[in-house]
């Protein structure tokens, strides 16, 4: 079955969420093509290049769909690849190609108690996920961030956790993020956990999250996102070698 035709869409509005967050709203008559209730999907964004070159897609997570709109959030950083200098510069009425939307990667909602885990560019997806937590939900969200400014106002469940790690040097190690998660309280019962961060914080998570707190595939949903000194085209040459290493181990 081919893939649907991109379609283009034109930013309603701007808003900048925090110091490295920044929220673009798209819409316009092309969103009579897009499906409903997409929230926490992901889309393609597409940036054609000269010369009949390949054009450049980047992925990113949608956080609220109302009617005829959605909110695309973007990690700003100083040295930004092509979609958060797009971001950063968009204007009202100026259009962009839109591919998707993907698949949602929601929570398993079938347990005792949740851990979600992730970066500044989880977080679109991490509070969609809390949304759909149950009111008596506990455990944990640790969300890495870059400046304290970039704290949000998150809503959570009276028994769920909320941690911001103040990481304003992401390391290639992975070990911050990693670190703090393994030191958390480990809680009594099934857990379901969510986890997307940066490559290598992803394996080192991985590696705790299966080896020691041995969860399986329905306990456990976990992706990376990026990946220190690579480009989207790059990491994701990364995540197929990581995948295929791990099925030969």
């Amino acid at each position: 079955m081919s893939k649907p035709a991109p379609i283009s869409l034109e930013v309603v509005r701007t808003k900048k969420l925090s110091s490295h967050m920044l929220r673009v709203t798209l819409g316009g008559a092309g969103m009579a093509r897009f499906p409903d209730k997409q929230e926490s999907a992901y889309i393609k964004l597409i940036f054609p290049q000269e010369n009949g070159t390949r054009p450049l897609m980047r992925t990113y997570t949608i956080r609220h769909q109302r009617h005829q709109e959605i909110d695309v959030d973007f990690v700003i950083h100083e040295a930004s690849g092509p979609a958060s200098t797009w971001a950063r510069s968009a204007q009202v009425d100026d259009k962009i190609l839109v591919g998707g939307p993907g698949p949602k990667k929601l929570l398993n909602t079938d347990a005792d108690w949740f851990l979600l885990v992730g970066d500044m560019t989880a977080l679109p997806a991490i509070s969609v996920n809390i949304s759909q937590l149950p009111t008596h939900a506990r455990g944990y969200v640790v969300i890495e961030i870059l400046d304290n400014s970039d704290i949000q106002d998150l809503t959570v469940p009276e028994n769920i956790d909320l941690h911001w790690l103040l990481n304003p040097h992401p390391d290639p190690s992975g070990e911050t993020l990693g670190r703090y998660v393994e030191n958390l309280n480990w809680l009594p019962g099934k857990v379901s956990a969510w986890v997307a961060s940066e490559f290598s914080s992803m394996q080192k998570l991985r590696k705790y999250l299966k080896q020691t707190r041995l969860l399986n595939k329905e306990q456990l949903y976990i992706s990376s996102y990026w990946k220190i000194g690579n480009d989207e085209d790059q990491h994701k040459t990364e995540k197929r070698q990581d995948a295929q290493q791990l099925e030969t181990t």
